[in-house]
């Protein structure tokens, strides 16, 4: 079995292009840095995955994701060696994207860009049941969706 799950942040923003032919598909490639668990002295604190996504998949992180965004990235390892102009074997591998998931909220991931994270706005709280009961939805709930 070859399943890698992954929870990091996109290090840079992602690079979109679109396949040749009568059925173009998006193809789209990022990099995330994954925190390691326990860190020791004179060691990175982060491992760096390159990350290749197609498809829907492509489309979806060229419509919502960018530089910072918290990823949960579930997929497959496959080696990506090649041998370069100098004849050198270079050895890497690459993460092919299954599924993509947002690991934070929008409020979270909207931070000032020193690190620090924005205060979520108040939540509306929903008005008194009315008598067919059901409850009245407040105004602006719409911006607190993922997907609106």
């Amino acid at each position: 079995m070859n399943k890698v799950i992954l929870v990091g942040r996109l290090t840079r923003d992602p690079e979109i292009r679109y396949s040749q032919g009568a059925n173009a598909m998006a193809i789209a490639r990022f990099s995330i840095a994954v925190d390691r668990r326990f860190k020791r002295e004179g060691e990175p604190d982060a491992d760096f995955f390159n990350c290749s996504a197609f498809g829907k998949q492509a489309e979806f992180v060229e419509r919502y994701l960018k530089q910072g965004t918290k990823m949960v990235v579930v997929g497959r390892i496959q080696n990506d060696n090649y041998t370069n102009k100098d004849g050198q074997k270079v050895y890497s591998v690459q993460i092919m994207v299954d599924e993509l998931e947002f690991a934070e909220s929008k409020n979270a991931s909207a931070g000032s860009g020193d690190g620090t994270f924005a205060q979520p706005a108040a939540r509306p709280t929903p008005g008194a049941a009315a008598n067919d009961g059901f409850m009245n939805v407040p105004e602006g709930i719409d911006e607190e969706l993922p997907f609106n």
